[in-house]
């Protein structure tokens, strides 16, 4: 979306809160012209002689000296606002007969409807706040969970881009010294300290490359976690669902197969989400709807971050259920051995299942099909990932420790020493930048180990300055710009 096509000095008018029927709705306006605008056909008290962060109680008439609504005007003065503009915000009550008419009279005396995004995007161009500040209003407006509004909150109260200012400050003030080398070429002179410009790259590529690691966090923060329930039929699955959820919302039966599609739900555990999704019983279908089950199952299983394998202790052999795990684990998918039944079996133990003898035969059939040397049975892996801690005993039918079971969801998230005001990068934009600006200082490095020239150093000190930019919009363009704040409603 290209804003180029509407005058950004134009005064804009558009919903501030949602539509539809309501107590009340906000209708917002900002530009230079937005206080005499709402003056023209306010009456109360003159607005043009009121001062910023103050509200007024009046009437709306239209040209024709018809009350249209009683209101509540809160006028922001220029620069003191949201945008940077003069902006009011006119709070009538939220009949959309009445919305409609007031935002039709705005538009009439001046205004044009904002764009999506629009009024973030005067805030960025005013210097209210940069890009990466900006892209967390509309992540903070869509949290839907405490982990969510954290990352969002910190990054848009500007912690994320104060710590790449910072970094791209210092980075900057090297170049400004390399690029007074080349001003310099013939004298064959020296500005820049090399030794201490490799320190301060390995400094800052540190940093980033913690930025780069937590994307995976913010991403789960953000989206919530992709978690499935796997396991053979009449396992305890659909029952391991309700009892998480506290309802009755899987069909539970003694007949093997009830559950033929996926069934999603969402819990929320210390304010992170769980997208639970109960997928049919993995054997050799019946019949071909049970075969599209279990062709589903597999594909949720490849698709998820968090994998609650559940068996049968009274019923499930050390082998099926390590078969089981050789089909279902994938690489970066964390996985939770759930025990089901414990009432009918209570002695059953890890070792049971996943002692020296079995793990062994498990890693050297997965080694085997790698071309590796099987490791230590227990040790976590991309290909075995399955430890000791990762064990849960539970009842499903009797609630017993389904408390305990979502302790071990939330630390397979969140380890318990992790500090959601840390920042914590969520937005895959930012992570694309990052890398993009590690790889050049990786070529700064490798220049400076080989001792090549200053202007070759310096091309790549600037294109990873672009790129460390182009997160906080000191450089920008305008599809960038567009692209970003089209993803906004349009009251924001």
């Amino acid at each position: 979306m290209a804003y180029a096509a509407h005058n950004l000095n134009d005064t804009i008018v558009a919903l501030a809160t949602p539509p539809g029927v309501g107590a009340i709705g906000v209708i917002r306006l900002s530009g230079e012209d937005a206080i005499d605008i709402v003056d023209q056909v306010f009456h109360g008290k003159g607005l043009k002689e009121q001062p910023t962060h103050t509200i007024h109680f009046g009437a709306i008439r239209d040209d024709s000296g018809r009350i249209l609504d009683e209101v509540l005007v809160s006028l922001f003065v220029a620069p003191k606002s949201y945008t940077g503009e003069n902006v009011v915000e006119v709070s009538c009550h939220g009949s959309n007969y009445i919305i409609q008419e007031v935002i039709q009279l705005f538009i009439e005396k001046g205004a044009r409807t904002a764009q999506p995004g629009e009024f973030t995007l005067r805030a960025f161009l005013n210097g209210r706040m940069d890009l990466s500040q900006a892209e967390a209003v509309a992540d903070l407006i869509a949290s839907s969970s405490k982990a969510s509004h954290s990352v969002a909150m910190q990054q848009m109260r500007g912690g994320f881009s104060d710590e790449i200012k910072k970094l791209r400050q210092q980075l900057l003030d090297f170049a400004s010294l390399i690029e007074l080398e080349l001003d310099f070429a013939e004298e064959d002179v020296e500005f820049a300290n090399r030794k201490e410009l490799k320190k301060l790259v390995e400094k800052i590529q540190s940093v980033l490359r913690a930025l780069i690691q937590s994307f995976k966090l913010g991403n789960v923060l953000k989206h919530g976690v992709n978690t499935v329930i796997a396991g053979r039929p009449n396992a305890g699955k659909s029952t391991l669902l309700n009892a998480l959820l506290n309802e009755e919302r899987a069909i539970v039966s003694e007949i093997e197969g009830t559950t033929r599609d996926t069934i999603e739900e969402v819990l929320n555990i210390k304010g992170v989400q769980f997208r639970i999704i109960d997928t049919a019983g993995i054997r050799e279908a019946e019949d071909a709807i049970e075969a599209i089950g279990v062709e589903k199952t597999m594909q949720k299983v490849q698709q998820s971050a968090l994998l609650v394998y559940v068996f049968d202790v009274a019923r499930t052999q050390p082998a099926e259920l390590q078969a089981d795990l050789a089909k279902l684990i994938h690489d970066n998918v964390q996985v939770l051995v759930v025990a089901n039944k414990m009432d009918l079996n209570p002695y059953t133990k890890f070792e049971h299942y996943f002692g020296e003898e079995e793990t062994g035969r498990l890693g050297e059939r997965e080694a085997e099909r790698a071309g590796d040397t099987p490791t230590h049975p227990l040790t976590p892996s991309p290909r075995h990932p399955v430890t000791k801690e990762a064990w849960v005993p539970i009842s499903a039918i009797h609630s017993m420790n389904i408390e305990y079971l979502k302790e071990k969801l939330y630390e397979a998230v969140l380890s318990s020493d992790m500090v959601l005001e840390s920042t914590v990068v969520a937005n895959a934009r930012h992570y694309e930048a990052l890398q993009k600006a590690n790889d050049s200082l990786d070529r700064v490095m490798q220049g400076l180990s080989e001792e090549v020239t200053s202007d070759f150093v310096a091309m790549d000190i600037r294109q990873a300055l672009h790129f460390l930019g182009e997160i906080t919009g000191e450089i920008s363009t305008e599809d960038l710009l567009g692209n970003i704040f089209s993803r906004f409603c349009i009251g924001k």
